[in-house]
């Protein structure tokens, strides 16, 4: 039985020369299928992250720590003074007089190594940190650096993390369908509406949350991590007192942050659309939102993984802020009272901490890269 006659629709190739033949509709299902079966055989199998790469990554992250730990142990020292004589300064003025100050002073520069030469201070202080030592508060003596650390680090992770994924997710995913031509027209409408607190710094997104929703309507508590009287622990109760205590620090992260990646989400989108591989998913009939996720939100993620390793260090220093405005029980609160204090040892190990979580979270974004985009680990980029 002869086979039905099909419409034969002719269709025009440019290759990468410029040059261009037309072919028929049988050519170009073909041409599709060869295509694909080619991507199958030869694009799976290329993930992963080479050791090349491991390596330069690896080797990157810890000269970053150890220029940051050579700076934080100079600058300090090249303020006129000690920090031994300032807080002996600093205990006369709030107490008036205190006797034996020169003793005192000498002896503490002697507890501290204060009076040994800068290079032997300065390889006691690396030792110290490769071995996990920061060394003594001045300010809270006997307490170690290490351990009032320990104490405001997890909250500042905490706070940070949740605030990143979230404003992360929703500025992509806004982005993606602010370029996505499928999207509703309302969503088109209040998207750009909901941008408009991206133009204030997160001190003042702080302040103004904190005035209306903890001051004027009561709905949330203005300062701390939690609850006077709870016990930390993990209970439902304690949980849930911690997640009202942090909602509205991370919403002045959030608020002033999503609209960035929005915006850079949706130029990306928008340069891809024309590509080639896009023009092949649509020949091949694929679903709508297949082609958005697997074609264009998945090759434009790629620089905003790039552009979040880079401002990792910005928004730290933004946390920072947020955290003294609730006065949240974190690393932001830690350093401006230790600079308050003068607390020299607490600020080197203060900012140390945070240097190595932000140097921490770039390699780990870094590393991320070659399961986003498998040729990176091949080229060794």
């Amino acid at each position: 039985m002869p086979q039905p006659h099909l419409p034969f629709q002719t269709f025009k190739i440019t290759t990468f020369n410029n040059f261009s033949f037309s072919c028929g509709e049988p050519v170009i299902l073909k041409l599709i299928d060869i295509a694909s079966d080619y991507g199958i055989e030869k694009g799976i199998g290329m993930g992963g992250i080479s050791l090349n790469y491991l390596v330069r990554r690896l080797l990157v992250f810890f000269l970053t720590l150890w220029v940051a730990a050579t700076l934080i142990f100079i600058i300090p020292r090249l303020a006129p003074g000690d920090p031994i004589s300032a807080m002996v300064a600093r205990l006369s003025y709030q107490a008036g007089f205190v006797e034996n100050s020169g003793a005192i002073i000498e002896a503490w520069k002697e507890r501290f190594g204060l009076n040994d030469p800068v290079y032997v201070q300065y390889f006691r202080y690396i030792g110290g940190i490769l071995q996990g030592d920061l060394g003594y508060s001045l300010a809270r003596f006997p307490a170690t650096v290490t351990e009032l650390v320990g104490r405001a680090l997890p909250w500042t992770i905490g706070l940070v993390g949740i605030a990143t994924f979230i404003f992360f997710t929703v500025g992509n995913l806004c982005g993606a369908l602010l370029a996505w031509n499928r999207t509703p027209r309302l969503f088109k409408v209040l998207i750009p509406m909901s941008m408009m607190f991206t133009s204030i710094p997160p001190l003042l997104a702080g302040l103004l949350l904190s005035y209306t929703f903890a001051f004027l309507l009561g709905w949330f508590p203005q300062t701390y991590s939690y609850g006077f009287g709870m016990t930390p622990g993990l209970t439902l109760d304690f949980i849930a007192n911690v997640i009202h205590h942090g909602t509205l620090p991370a919403m002045a992260i959030v608020l002033v942050t999503f609209g960035y990646w929005a915006l850079g989400m949706r130029g990306m989108m928008v340069t891809i659309e024309g590509e080639d591989y896009m023009i092949l998913a649509q020949a091949k009939g694929l679903k709508p939102f297949y082609v958005l996720y697997r074609y264009m939100i998945r090759n434009a993620i790629l620089p905003q993984m790039t552009a979040l390793a880079v401002s990792i260090g910005t928004l730290v220093n933004g946390v920072v802020l947020v955290e003294v405005i609730f006065n949240y029980n974190g690393m932001g609160t830690l350093i401006v009272t230790a600079l308050r204090e003068q607390d020299f040892g607490l600020i080197q190990g203060t900012s140390f901490i945070l240097i190595t979580t932000s140097a921490l979270a770039v390699l780990i974004i870094d590393l991320s890269y070659p399961l986003i985009d498998p040729r990176i680990s091949l080229e060794g980029r």
